[in-house]
Order: C-alpha cells, then structure tokens, then sequence
C-alpha cells in the first residue's frame, strides 16, 4: 500500500493535493479535468497516468480532453448533460400540453355556463333554446373529449420518453460509477456509499479495506497488463466468496473495499479469511510461457460501524487496522482495536461535496 509523506497526526486532504498538482500546472479547475488528475492519483488506470504524465507541465485543454475520451470512452459527463436536457424539453412540452387541456376544459366550462344561462332566459322560446342548446353542447363535448384523447395520447407517449431517458441516466450513472478494469464499483460510488452507513442503524455493518501485498513489485517485475490482470483476478475471488448483497468496491491502485450489512465481527472475520485464504491458494501464471507471477496475497483490516462515531472515523478505523495487518508480516486479518495506531490516515472523502 502506497504511504504518503504526510505529518504525523495529520490526514492528507487528496482533494486539495490534486487542486494544487492542476494549479501548478496551470489546468482549469474542471470537474472533467479533476477527474482525469484524481483517476492518474490514485493509479486505479495505470495507462491513463503515463500518458497524462507525458504531457508535461504544458497540456493544453485539448489535450487533456483527448485524453479523457479515449479512457471516459462512456463520455458519461456530456452524455448525462445532454438527457438532462432532453428531460427538461419533455417536461416543457408536456407542461405546454397540459396548459392547453387546462384552457379547452376551461373554454368548456364557460361554454356550459352561457348555455345555462340562456336555458334560464325568459326572453327566448323553449324550442329554439333547446335546439341551440343541444347543437352547442354537442359540438363542443366533442371537440373536447377529441382533444383529450390527444392529450392522453400524448402525455403517455411523452411518459413512455422520459422513462426511456430515466434509463439511459441509470446506465450513465452505472458507467459513471464503476471501476472499467475490475468491473466492481469505484471511488466514487464507495465515497456514497460509506455516507450512507450511519442514516439508519450501523451497529451491524462493517468495512472491509483489502490491499494487495507487493503489488508494486508485480508492475516492476511483470509490467503492468500483468498488473492489471492481477487486479481483476483479485477482484474475482473477493466478488465470489463474499456475501451477495456486499458492496464491494475498487478504491484505489491496489485497495478494495468491502461494506457487510446485517454480520457481527466474527462473521465479517470469517469473510475476510475465506477471501484471504481462496487467493492465497489461486495460480498467477501464464499459460503460454509458465512464468509464475505469484504469489499473490492480500491484507485486510475491518472496523464495525458501532466501533466508530461516523463514517470518516469509520474508515480511518479500517485503515489503520489495514496498516496494522501489513506492519505484522501481511497476508492476514486485522480488527479495529483500541490503541491501534499508525503514522498517518488517508480521507475517505474524494468525491462527496
């Protein structure tokens, strides 16, 4: 796991750290342009950080734009940005089509209301306000129930669109939210993720933090398309031997994160171990050449959500078990426990406003 040189007692602010990497490099403080520098800082797409990095201190917004169309291939900032405003002209044109229905049912009211009031005339004959009534009144009940079956048409035509819309956002967001190399969750949806642990009870919910033991090791000796199938291999085994309502997610270069709702600390132990012991025992070779890229083991530290005061405290509990777990020998499992220390916590907070 890769340490920060960051003062003892303090908890680096990645946020900020990225804000001032693009300051200095002169790059407009974007949210697209935030994205590619926070993807290149927590090495979660080691292609993408080379070719930012050949950039040098002169990248031009072109540039940089290129470069997040090719690896953002979903593109989903522009694509979500163009549903919403296809939304929004759905809704202004339905609003539009019900402001007509409003005004036709008014026309119609007011037509009911005149014909009343020549019925009630003493000053006409009985047969000839019958038979304009009658003609009135028929004429214009049509037109109006011709004009809502219009309307029902197309108010449930603009619907069936908008749900159309609704779940193309559901796909952006999905996009949006998903590590494209492991194919588990990312940064950013773990960050929503986590806040979310303490809206209701979370004395039965634990995090898991997982860290790849010598994963740099593996990218120096074997190059990183090696490294990157390592990575999806270990997001493999933790997706097959944790429970299926897990959340489970990438959340940087070589850590992954598990939430368990509903499970005690013992059985959240046993979770960790079952993972740990199933890639400690899966081969890393290649089967064309035979050369063994492993062993491949994995660290883990957990901390129950009633062992800390929020979600912030609870992350920094599991990673200092994490770190706990590394510093005794690795591949092994640490709980939270009091007096628990280490050099240095990392926020948990990237994405989150």
């Amino acid at each position: 796991m890769a340490t920060a040189t960051t003062p003892k007692g303090m908890n680096p602010d990645i946020g900020a750290q990225i804000s001032y990497a693009m300051r200095s490099m002169g790059i407009a403080p974007i949210p697209r342009n935030y994205e590619l520098f926070y993807e290149a800082y927590i090495g979660s797409n080691p292609a993408l950080s080379r070719e930012l990095a050949a950039l040098g201190s002169q990248a031009t917004q072109e540039e940089l734009d290129a470069i997040g169309q090719q690896y953002f291939s979903s593109q989903h900032g522009r694509m979500v940005e163009t549903a919403h405003d296809r939304i929004a002209a759905e809704l202004d044109s339905l609003l539009r089509l019900l402001r007509q229905e409003q005004n036709s049912l008014e026309s119609y009211s007011r037509l009911l209301g005149e014909t009343y009031s020549r019925i009630n005339s003493k000053n006409n004959a009985s047969a000839d306000i019958l038979r304009s009534a009658i003609t009135i009144l028929t004429e214009a009940t049509e037109g109006t129930m011709a004009h809502g079956e219009q309307t029902v048409e197309s108010v449930t035509r603009k619907s069936h669109e908008m749900d159309m819309v609704r779940k193309e956002l559901d796909e952006y967001k999905r996009i949006a939210n998903t590590d494209s190399l492991t194919r588990l969750s990312n940064r950013r949806a773990f960050d929503d993720r986590l806040a979310t642990v303490y809206d209701g009870s979370a004395g039965l919910t634990g995090l898991i933090l997982i860290d790849i033991d010598h994963f740099k090791r593996v990218n120096d000796s074997f190059g990183h398309p090696v490294g990157d199938k390592v990575l999806a291999t270990v997001a493999t085994v933790i997706r097959n031997h944790v429970r299926k309502d897990s959340f489970i997610a990438r959340t940087g270069g070589e850590e992954f994160a598990v939430i368990v709702d509903g499970l005690g600390a013992e059985e959240i132990q046993q979770i960790c171990e079952r993972v740990r012991t199933a890639l400690e025992s899966t081969p890393f070779k290649n089967s064309k050449s035979g050369v063994n890229y492993g062993p491949i083991t994995i660290s883990l530290g957990y901390c129950m959500a009633g062992e800390a005061e929020d979600a912030g405290d609870l992350y920094s509990k599991a990673d200092i078990a994490l770190y706990c777990a590394k510093h005794a020998g690795r591949n092994r499992t640490k709980v939270f426990e009091a007096g628990m220390q280490k050099d240095f916590t990392k926020s948990w907070l990237i994405y989150r406003r």
